[in-house]
Order: structure tokens, then sequence, then C-alpha cells
């Protein structure tokens, strides 16, 4: 199993990041074989065991970097910065992972419902068999894009806390981490953080 680290940002996400990049815990889906592993149950388990990290207020997020890779399916490029003015829910996923599995569906259905709102899905394939993944999309519809990520390279340039499959990250309009889940995360929960971040843009 291979880590996922997050690359330095300045700032307060910083010293955040730096923190949870040596003291996160997992269990559950892993990332590689360097993870250091307890038993937490199935989640992530970030500093004063947080599985949801909220940066607020939105003035003190910082921008992901440059961050794109090769379509899942071949097809061309997927460049998070074309999303500049959406919502950008991020979705790190694998075809191995069971609660994957479970949450691909819910996610879908969140994508359809909130699209009209300016919010865009992406998925990061991370580590996985390419056609098991090419398959694990077809079967369960999903319509929106995924990056082909085996080696992790997408994963660093966003530069936030990923340690386990699966990870979600809302981003606001401006490409900033406004919410980042280290564990698998429902409908009703993703929704509702969905529409909370795309209010945020209704009232600048």
């Amino acid at each position: 199993m291979t880590a996922v680290s997050p690359v330095r940002r300045r700032g307060p996400l910083a010293a955040l990041l730096a923190a949870l990049c040596g003291v996160l815990v997992l269990t559950g889906c892993s990332t590689g074989d360097d993870a250091v592993v307890q038993g937490q149950g199935n989640q992530i388990v970030a500093p004063g065991g947080q599985t949801v990290i909220r940066y607020d207020p939105p003035d003190e997020r910082t921008p992901i970097g440059q961050v794109s890779g090769e379509s899942l399916f071949g097809d061309g490029e997927i460049d998070l910065s074309t999303y500049k003015g959406d919502v950008v829910v991020v979705n790190v996923w694998a075809s191995w992972c069971p609660p994957c599995r479970k949450e691909a569906p819910e996610l879908e259905k969140v994508y359809q419902e909130t699209k009209d709102r300016g919010v865009q899905f992406v998925g990061i394939d991370f580590r996985d068999n390419r056609g098991s993944a090419e398959d694990f999309a077809r079967d369960r519809g999903l319509t929106y894009p995924s990056i082909y990520d085996y080696g992790g390279r997408t994963l660093k340039a966003l530069g936030v806390p990923v340690g386990a499959v699966p990870t979600t990250v809302i981003l606001d309009r401006q490409l900033r981490p406004a919410v980042v889940y280290l564990k698998a995360i429902g409908e009703q929960e993703l929704r509702d953080e969905v529409l909370r971040v795309a209010a945020e843009g209704d009232k600048q």
C-alpha cells in the first residue's frame, strides 16, 4: 500500500496538511503499502478525530494547484481549471473499494439533482485496473467524468488530505477546498453540503 501525501501549501491549510500527512490513520479501503494502519472502524481519522474537515470562512481558503489528468475512457484530458465558476465535487474511488460500490450511485444521483445549480462532479480513479474501472463506471451509470490516476500524480496536485479510498472533496466556485470527507459519504450529507457551498456563490 502506498499512502498519498498532500503537497505543501502556505497559510493555515499548510499547517493542517502537514499534521495530517504525519498522523492520518487508515483502515478499510487503503491506498498503499506505506499507510499507517490502526483499528478505527473503516475511516481515516484526522487530528482530533475528524473525518470531515471544513475550511471556513471562505476568504481564508487557498485555491488548488493545476489539477489535470487523462480521462478514464481515454477520450481526452480533464482539467479542473476549466470548471472554475462551478462548485466541483471530486471523488476519489476505485473499483476494488467496497464502500465505493455503494457510494457511486448516490454521487450520480446528487450530481443529476445539482448540476443545474452550476455543480460539476469529477472522479479520480486511483491505483485501479483500467478495464475494471471502466466497467465499474458503466455498470453504475456514472455520467460525470473521471481521471485515471493509477500512480497518484493528480491526487498530489490536488493538495488536500487524501489517505484512503473513498475520499470526497468539495471545491467552491474559486476552486478552493471547502469540505474534505475522509470517509464514505451518504447521499443526504453530500447533497446538503454541495447546496451549502453552491449558495455561497449565490451570495457573492
